[in-house]
């Protein structure tokens, strides 16, 4: 099978179907450092040339600062390199996990951040999605590091410069949960655990967490020692000693005098050591080469990347698709080894499968409905991953980082499992996750009329779940005097009882389908006629201040949050011609934002109005503003593959403008032929009548019949044809 898809691999380049007939596969396409730097410090693309595979549970990258909470390892504006890490941090809003440092060094050891920094020059610098190598001067000594990956192990090789000591820095733990090292000079290898989560303050404890890493020379360790810091800042180095553990703890080995070149081969598991050891032996044996584990590593982007070919298109415009859809391969990460996982969830270690970083209030848009289209041999592990957290602790989480981590709002796995299920997928355990997303439309959690709920609040032993339902249920929405975000939550919680219904309605659950489809009106009970915009509301029913209840953005942000009912929206504000004049506000006034993800759909709400003419017009200039081939080249946050995800939706020239509904909206192609390989023998393929000269291409047929409103039903997306975009009417078959 895999010699099969190289041959087609190879066929398709030389007849030029990827790429416009250019002679790279896609993978070469895709810039690594999109999303590196932006104008603000921490509202850019948030993103890091991590290397991996797609969905792997452990990634590599070069680290120019230290990592936390809104700080990510690499940025493209820093200057200095002080290691190369593995990590699991998501996004730059979230904490890292289980995470090591290493780094080369020539002479002399060096263990704090500012001492071990060396310059970073760029013009030394590689980035591939399968390999990463940055050559840097250590003293005025030349050494060059590249590494690559699988989804839970690493090689890397280290040229030495001639006629210096060859060491290898370690960084085990660095916070006050901290981690150990263990060298054994037997087995010629360095075994690590770090315990640390940074994120941990938001979640309940988890005693027997931990990373294990095992670190294996090709060449003999000649001499070593181990490191540790107090909380003081003082350190201690003892040449010689085989173990440390504590908040800041490493070790060092230096390696043959004369030695030039070193491969360390690295294994990691959530399970424990042996587990390391078993997940090497399976994914980098020591018969593999690290060409040959850098050319598999490649051959497997190409393959996923490949899935889509696209013509009549610039080499940039390949470099922001390409790259876009690597980011959208990176989440939910793999969490469990080979059919075990540990779970965060009630500490313990099972059978099965599981995956982890769920940004959910961000992805349920479009990453996770991109993955129905372009990795549906995943969709039911996935889910079922989100099951068996709910069987592990009694909740389905809205952002495992790796366990609760009550961030954002709303519960939208409730959107991700009803979208999965309404538009075909079963390969999971249906009846306990519609146990699941039920639990979150009719169970307040422990203490709701007792918290406020606040966003990252720390963790009260309390799961947030829908924090506000029990005032939701009773008052018809959530009380700004009870609970903080009021207006943002009943708007999600409304799609997500919408959603909950579309499933209950399948499964012939009649009574739960009147009760969350009557309950999915309640945006309407915020919405303030007097003024046009949703607004908050005090349990005695008296209006709030016209800028409360709201989470990462305003009353603007919000007008237009009810993607699930925009009939009932546009007869609020008096009908389509009012509605489609306040989103004409909304654009040309300054108050859509595009770098986060409240409005990400929007540009698609003219649809509903008839006006494909004004989603077109807008979509256009969304991805001109917001999406470019440079290390700026994201206007917001990645967040797991949502703002990549929304731009290949629209690049493509349709949208999931509401989860569960079984349809998407029509937008406008960016390219003249896109197809993509559903599997199965089925492809999409999509044609625009010369997008770059036509504006609008108002004439759309599938299968070479006219739609006669622009929406088109997913799953005719998913059996495969021929979307076509025209700008002028032809005779038509209907």
């Amino acid at each position: 099978m895999k010699l099969f898809f190289f041959i087609a691999v190879l066929s398709c380049l030389s007849s030029g179907l990827f790429a416009g007939g250019r002679d790279k596969s896609p993978s070469d396409y895709v810039n690594m450092l999109i999303g590196s730097t932006g104008k603000h410090p921490t509202e850019y693309g948030g993103t890091v040339p991590a290397v991996g595979v797609p969905f792997g549970m452990t990634q590599w990258c070069a680290a120019t600062r230290q990592n936390g909470i809104s700080r990510t390892m690499y940025h493209y504006d820093d200057s200095t390199l002080i290691g190369f890490m593995g990590t699991h941090q998501p996004a730059v809003w979230m904490g890292d996990y289980g995470f090591f440092t290493l780094m080369p060094q020539a002479g002399s050891l060096k263990t704090g951040r500012e001492a071990r920094a060396v310059k970073f020059d760029r013009s030394q610098e590689t980035a591939t999605p399968y390999c990463y190598s940055l050559s840097y001067l250590d003293g005025g000594h030349r050494i060059s590091t590249e590494f690559t990956a699988t989804s839970r192990c690493s090689v890397f090789r280290i040229v030495y410069p001639a006629g210096e000591r060859a060491i290898l820095f370690i960084e085990a733990g660095r916070e006050k949960s901290g981690g150990e090292v263990n060298i054994d000079t037997l087995a010629n290898s360095v075994r690590i655990v770090n315990r640390e989560r940074q994120d941990a303050h938001l979640g309940p404890p988890l005693y027997n967490f931990g990373c294990h890493y095992t670190l294996r020379f090709s060449e003999p360790i000649a001499s070593f020692g181990t490191w540790s810091r107090d909380g003081a800042g003082g350190e201690t180095r003892e040449s010689g000693k085989t173990f440390e553990k504590g908040s800041g703890a490493g070790c060092y080995v230096v390696f043959g005098e004369g030695t030039d070149t070193v491969e360390v081969r690295i294994g990691s598991s959530f399970i424990s050591s042996a587990q390391a050891e078993e997940n090497m032996a399976a994914e980098i044996p020591e018969n593999l080469s690290f060409d040959g584990i850098k050319a598999e590593s490649k051959r497997i982007w190409d393959e996923n990347l490949g899935k889509i070919r696209i013509s009549g298109a610039s080499d940039d415009d390949l470099a922001v698709f390409y790259t876009a859809f690597f980011k959208t391969l990176q989440f939910p990460r793999e969490f469990s080894e080979y059919g075990r996982y540990y779970s965060p969830f009630d500490d313990g270690i099972h059978e099965g499968i599981s995956y982890s970083a769920y940004s959910l209030w961000d992805t349920f848009r479009a990453q996770h409905p991109w993955l129905l289209l372009t990795q549906p041999q995943r969709v039911g592990g996935m889910i079922q991953s989100l099951v068996n957290m709910y069987n592990e602790s009694g909740w389905i989480p809205k952002w495992p980082n790796p366990s609760f981590t009550n961030i954002m709002i709303g519960t939208h796995a409730d959107a991700v499992i009803s979208d999965a299920y309404v538009n075909g997928f079963r390969d999971y355990d249906v009846e306990t996750a519609y146990e699941a997303i039920r639990k979150d439309a009719f169970t307040p959690p422990d203490k709701d009329l007792h918290y406020r709920w606040g966003d990252r609040d720390f963790w009260t032993g309390c799961y947030e779940a829908r924090g506000g339902l029990s005032n939701y249920i009773s008052l018809g929405y959530v009380a700004s005097d009870k609970t903080d975000e009021s207006v943002a939550r009943t708007l999600e919680f409304a799609l997500d009882d919408y959603c909950i219904s579309r499933m209950a309605e399948a499964l012939g659950k009649e009574e739960d389908c009147r009760i969350l489809t009557e309950r999915a009106q309640n945006y309407r009970n915020l919405y303030n006629p007097a003024t046009g915009f949703f607004q908050a509301k005090r349990s005695d029913g008296v209006w709030d201040d016209e800028d409360a209840g709201f989470t990462e953005g305003a009353n603007w942000t919000y007008r237009f949050c009810v993607m699930h009912d925009a009939a009932g929206l546009a007869g609020l504000m008096g009908g389509n011609e009012n509605f489609i004049k306040a989103l004409d506000e909304n654009f040309e006034c300054g108050h859509y934002r595009h770098d986060n993800e409240p409005g990400h759909h929007y540009a698609y709400l003219y649809d509903c109005c008839g006006r494909l003419d004004k989603t077109q017009e807008r979509v256009r200039k969304i991805i001109r503003d917001n999406y470019r081939n440079s290390p700026d080249g994201l206007s917001g946050n990645d967040d797991l593959g949502q703002m990549s995800a929304w731009y290949l939706f629209s690049a493509l020239g349709f949208y999931p403008l509401t989860p569960a509904s079984g349809e998407y909206a029509i937008g406008i192609p960016l390219f003249r032929k896109a197809v993509l390989d559903l599997g199965g023998g089925k492809s999409l393929t999509v044609i625009a009548d010369d997008p770059a000269r036509n504006a609008c291409l108002p004439v759309v047929r599938f299968n070479g019949k006219l739609l006669d409103r622009p929406f088109i039903p997913v799953k005719a997306i998913l059996n495969g044809g021929t979307l076509e975009f025209s700008g002028k009417m032809k005779t038509e078959v209907r």
